[in-house]
């Protein structure tokens, strides 16, 4: 009996497939976003020109309607409505009529097609898998140019037949014939390692990803820390924990239970080293900014590992250790606020950005910059000056230079309604003398300034605005939730006028401490009332001189604990000025002006 084909070997056979990305006929069709049959159109069409604006307008119009009327929109259009409601059986049905009445497909259609049948349905688990393979086949039997959507969609064919090696190899093919992937195109192949639990191949789709500049997100890495815990690669357990801490720094509850599972197994109480070289924990961890050192498991023994809170003051309440302030390089806040400018300049008529740029030279140094409608508008009715003054002159008295913070204000806000008022004219008038004031024009949008005001003065912002809308998302950056975790001021509200709430003095980020503990904030609201859920990972500290000297302060032991520690440094001669632990370094919250 012949053996079938391999239902994708026809994709994976490049010499096969490769003139179909050279052809002038289809690259014409996608490109226009029609199909072959409306060439003849577009033909016509370009022959009936003549020249003028308006004709070619005309022509444009009419090729759209064309399209919109022709069997091939119409199909189009059923496509679309399949996919808004993910009905793969009525797309299917779509599908088979337009083969029957020798409808031409192009792109969007198969691309249409292709993902239905790629998306997991309960109701008919495996009709898609079984006719996706099928409608993959006929595209490239009609030679149809395919895209990173077409390749991601058949990944997940593939991922979904339980053949994540065949997922593999269509990313590699894509990425033969010059098309960028994106994160969604390593997802069914790494998921689908991580699942049978091949963590060496999961590994190879994860170094890939990384060759192609593609960072993992929390999803990722959480599977990856799942297969390696289950695998027992400790090596890769301790890599991914602190590549959560570089890009996700606070994890959900998913990934929560997976770092929980790692602690409490009998394989990790037997990994780590009983004795460690303090001077390359000491460098690892000046030279990672605090939090964190980079050198392996420290300490051995079963784990303890509990559910926590960390007090005000950064104090774990299980293990009494003091969380650090983590550092942020200068450098990286001079290319953000490039960045920010750059977008800015896109974004905004590029005149009134820059003018602002200009003033800002001139007015420079800030210690502190407030959202003005933000905080005017915190009843969320009337804009109130009063509130906004009181804020200002919080931030006057813990400025170090006392000075009034610059007050971001839209051009409205400045010249109408309550501004009007005798008394907020004063106001106003007296902000603007001490240039303290800034007016953005009409149709600004305020954030970009308020933003890059204090970014590039490296100074506190006062807003209530949880930056998360679209604006702050074009910022692509792991270097935004930091800033903003060690910038922004919050206004509470009470009876009294309301008071400030400083940013933590603590980084709400996974921690790895000198003496080889571990804290993992879990994500929480951002509503500093609402406690934080911490884990706590701590071993045994006895036998230990590194635990001894590296805890935190003595009020959290008993007296005569305290009496033995003594003892112990003097007898090892350990002196704590070899070693200035990340806690002695924390910036006082009060003087929280990040340089």
């Amino acid at each position: 009996m012949a053996r079938l084909p391999h239902p994708l070997s026809i994709f994976t056979q490049f010499h096969y497939w490769r003139p179909l990305l050279c052809c002038h006929y289809a690259k014409r069709a996608l490109t226009a976003g029609t199909n072959f049959s409306s060439l003849t159109t577009l033909a016509r069409t370009d022959k009936s020109r003549e020249g003028g604006t308006t004709t070619v307008k005309h022509s444009s119009k009419a090729r759209r309607k064309a399209f919109y009327e022709s069997p091939e929109g119409v199909l189009l259009r059923k496509l679309n409505q399949c996919s808004n409601d993910g009905d793969v059986v009525q797309a299917l049905c779509h599908y088979d009529e337009a083969r029957k009445l020798g409808v031409l497909l192009n792109l969007d259609h198969y691309n249409k097609l292709l993902y239905l049948c790629s998306v997991e349905n309960a109701d008919v688990p495996h009709l898609g898998l079984k006719r996706g393979f099928e409608i993959f086949q006929q595209m490239l039997n009609d030679r149809v140019q395919p895209n990173e959507a077409t390749f991601t969609s058949a990944a997940r064919l593939a991922a979904a037949k339980e053949d994540p090696d065949m997922a593999f190899e269509l990313l590699k093919q894509m990425k033969n014939v010059g098309i960028a992937p994106k994160l969604r195109s390593y997802e069914p192949a790494l998921f689908g390692f991580c699942k049978r639990g091949d963590a060496e191949k999961a590994y190879l789709v994860d170094s890939d990803m990384i060759e192609s500049g593609i960072a993992a997100e929390e999803r990722e890495l959480s599977a990856l820390l799942e297969v390696s815990v289950k695998t027992k690669k400790e090596d890769k357990v301790y890599e991914i924990l602190h590549r959560l801490r570089a890009t996700v720094r606070q994890v959900s509850e998913s990934t929560s239970r997976i770092v929980q599972d790692w602690f409490n197994s009998e394989y990790a109480a037997k990994i780590g080293k009983e004795k460690w070289d303090v001077n390359k924990v000491r460098e690892g961890i000046l030279q990672g900014g605090g939090g964190w050192h980079g050198q392996g498991w420290l300490g051995s023994g079963r784990w303890k590992m509990v559910d926590t809170q960390v007090n005000e003051d950064g104090v774990c309440l299980s293990c009494g250790e003091k969380l650090v302030s983590i550092d942020i390089d200068p450098k990286e806040t001079e290319t953000f606020a490039a960045s920010l400018s750059k977008l800015a300049c896109q974004k905004e008529a590029k005149e009134n950005f820059v003018h602002f740029q200009k003033w800002l030279e001139r007015h420079r140094p800030f210690d502190a910059v407030v959202d003005g409608a933000n905080v005017g508008l915190s009843n969320g009715h009337n804009f109130s000056f009063s509130r906004l003054n009181t804020v200002v002159e919080q931030l006057r008295q813990i400025s170090p230079s006392k000075r009034l913070p610059l007050i971001i204000l839209h051009i409205s806000r400045v010249n109408g309604g309550p501004a009007q008022n005798p008394k907020n004219r004063r106001l106003i008038e007296n902000w603007k003398k001490n240039g303290a004031l800034y007016a953005t024009p009409q149709g600004s949008n305020d954030d970009w300034y308020w933003l890059y005001a204090a970014v590039s003065c490296k100074c506190l912002l006062l807003t209530d605005d949880e930056m998360r809308d679209h604006l702050f998302q074009l910022l692509g950056s792991s270097f935004f939730p930091r800033w903003k975790e060690k910038h922004q001021v919050r206004a509470s509200t009470s009876t009294s006028g309301g008071s400030l709430i400083m940013p933590p003095c603590y980084s709400i980020v996974i921690q790895e401490s000198a003496n080889g503990s571990w804290h993992v904030p879990t994500v929480t609201s951002d509503d500093p009332e609402i406690p934080r859920k911490w884990l706590c990972a701590t071993r045994s500290k006895k036998n230990s001189l590194h635990s001894v000297w590296t805890s935190s302060s003595s009020i959290f032991f008993p007296e005569n604990i305290q009496k033995e520690i003594k003892k112990l440094e003097s007898e090892a001669a350990v002196k704590k000025t070899d070693f200035i632990p990340p806690w002695e370094q924390s910036i006082d919250a009060t003087l929280y002006i990040i340089q």
